[in-house]
């Protein structure tokens, strides 16, 4: 698959389909991989991109520290997750799209919104993560990894992300950057050497700054109010996406519309027509 290089760091992508561009913000935290489209939880039954793709141009993929995209060793906002959905519309020299993202990617989208307007077109939000179980799932995740870090250092988590297969959620002791550990020998060894200590701070800062509220993290209600796209919000009802976190978005994003079916009754014929339906329109 191509690469290209945005906000510095080697993105990986696909591109399917003909017709207005559609930008996809991957589900599956932080292993949201483009495959995840046709692999990950509900998004295996619903296949979004094979039926979308027959209308838009969709634009897959693997956000920074997933699947095979490379990374930084930083304090991560959400902002630095939509400049490199940005960047990839400069590298495709596409100056505006639909921007779609699934669980996580709902966050990105709504701040690539507020902070990057003039290259959205409208938003689809599906399945967003969120709610009061899922930002202490997420918090716990970090602190396990801190505490693997305490015992083993970050040699040895190093060696163990290197030594598996296992993305953050699976086993949080890899931590958030094991998939450029794996991927990327040059950063492995930047990563080992760096000091503990600063380590530690910004990991702690990471998780504050992603996972900082139990309604959709990220989203405060100020920005969404200030977000006049049409969009689209498609609710999910488990521990990690929350109902009320979809409801959440739709009743502070002024020009919003709720698909108000529960993901047992979305399907691979009404989901994609329901999307298709409201993109014909924005």
């Amino acid at each position: 698959m191509p690469v290209a290089v945005c906000d510095g760091i080697p993105t990986r992508y696909e591109v399917t389909g003909d017709g207005p561009p559609l930008l996809l913000l991957s589900p599956g935290g932080f292993n949201a991989q483009l495959e995840n489209w046709s692999t990950f939880g509900i998004y295996e039954r619903l296949q979004l991109v094979e039926h979308l793709s027959r209308s838009f141009t969709c634009i897959a993929f693997d956000k920074r520290e997933s699947g095979e995209s490379g990374g930084r060793l930083e304090r991560i906002a959400w902002d630095d997750y939509a400049v490199q959905g940005v960047d990839l519309l400069d590298a495709l020299e596409i100056e505006r799209a639909h921007f779609l993202g699934g669980c996580i990617g709902c966050s990105i989208v709504v701040n690539a919104a507020y902070d990057h307007p003039e290259r959205v077109q409208s938003l689809v939000l599906y399945s967003p993560a969120g709610g009061a179980a899922y930002r202490a799932t997420q918090l716990g995740r970090f602190e396990a990894h801190l505490a693997f870090v305490e015992e083993a250092g970050l040699t040895g988590v190093v060696e163990l992300a290197r030594a598996s297969a296992s993305t953050f959620a699976q086993d949080p002791r890899v931590g958030p950057w094991a998939s450029v550990l794996r991927t990327d020998a040059a950063f492995a060894v930047e990563y080992a050497a760096h000091d503990v200590a600063d380590y530690r701070t910004l990991v702690q800062e990471t998780a504050a700054t992603l996972f900082d509220r139990d309604t959709v993290p990220g989203a405060p209600e100020d920005v969404l109010q200030a977000i006049a796209f049409r969009a689209l919000v498609v609710p999910g009802n488990d521990a990690n996406h929350a109902t009320t976190a979809a409801q959440y978005l739709a009743e502070h994003l002024p020009n919003a519309e709720y698909w108000d079916v529960m993901p047992d009754e979305q399907t691979a014929s009404n989901a994609p027509q329901r999307i298709e339906q409201f993109l014909a329109t924005s």
